[in-house]
């Protein structure tokens, strides 16, 4: 595997996939998060498998990733199709951060410069990301799921048909929960006392809310702080990766989660490890929208 630095400065990796008797473009982008990214555009079929997408995204004997993405051809009248594969072979209904980051992804295999947006099908449905004039992605990220049965969660609604700040039982603690879809299921929590998100270990704590019986598809969980009204700070275990440095749809969910519980406005910068997303509830459409960046990291070659 060969790999060429573009620049410390700059956030998505490109790579060329040998597999066979041909050569696929590849990118792996990371905007507070890290994937890789297959130009899939001539197929329906994804070129990797999610065995050998699990090798890929190996930290130690791969590239390392947190999953691998497919731009493919779109369907029922979009520009394009986007399919994940995560670090453990599992496929996600989609990627906030890694939507976002398709654009950007699009816009380098086509030349293509200034203000751009594109339809993209995945399988939470519809999202529209739009390319900035000071190169940010703005990405309508659609509507919130808030009925506990389309979450899905086992919870008992507590809220018309919504789990608002609920108690749920990890391991003998109880803890304060608001369940949110994005078109994945995200179970969100300011149960944690001030000051203590950072110190929290999410590979203890994470895999228990991410597997308990309450979530039937499991769920990617959020640890929020409150720094003031349009400022929070979260940590995520994500459904099938673990413990990344950002989550746009959880990002997304933390929001919505704050408005519920009367915690924030409908407009906040949510701080990830990875970095800041800006985040707006809109209260004429009930569309969230997501803002951050997409930026080249390096790229390089591998053969699978």
């Amino acid at each position: 595997m060969s790999i060429e630095a573009l620049g410390k400065n700059r956030r998505f990796l490109f790579w060329t996939v040998k597999k066979g008797d041909f050569c696929t473009s590849s990118i792996t982008m990371a905007s507070a998060m890290t994937s890789s990214w297959v130009d899939n555009r001539d197929s329906t079929e994804p070129k990797v498998t999610p065995e050998q997408a699990v090798k890929l995204c190996d930290r130690n004997f791969g590239i390392g990733a947190d999953g691998v993405i497919f731009a493919m051809p779109g369907i029922n009248g979009t520009d394009y199709t986007m399919r994940i594969f995560n670090s453990d072979g599992s496929e996600p209904e989609m990627c906030g951060n890694g939507v976002r980051c398709f654009a950007r992804f699009i816009a380098e295999l086509e030349n293509l410069h200034g203000k751009q947006s594109f339809t993209v099908h995945t399988g939470a449905g519809l999202i529209v990301p739009e390319i900035q004039d000071d190169g940010k992605v703005k990405v309508d990220m659609g509507e919130p799921i808030l009925k506990a049965l389309d979450v899905p969660t086992k919870l008992s609604p507590n809220k018309d048909q919504s789990v608002v700040k609920s108690e749920l039982n990890v391991d003998g603690i109880s803890w304060n929960v608001t369940c949110v879809s994005m078109g994945n299921p995200h179970c969100v929590t300011f149960g944690t006392k001030e000051g203590q998100v950072n110190e929290l270990n999410l590979a203890d704590i994470g895999p228990k809310f991410e597997h308990h019986a309450m979530f039937p598809a499991r769920a990617n969980t959020e640890f929020v702080q409150v720094i003031s009204g349009p400022h929070l700070k979260m940590r995520v275990w994500e459904r099938g990766a673990g413990a990344t440095l950002a989550c746009g749809t959880g990002a997304c969910a933390v929001v919505v989660a704050a408005v519920l519980e009367g915690h924030a406005g409908r407009s906040c910068t949510v701080d990830l490890p990875g970095g800041p997303l800006d985040i707006e509830w809109r209260e004429e459409d009930n569309h969230v929208y997501m803002t951050g960046p997409a930026e080249i990291a390096f790229y390089g070659s591998v053969s699978l």
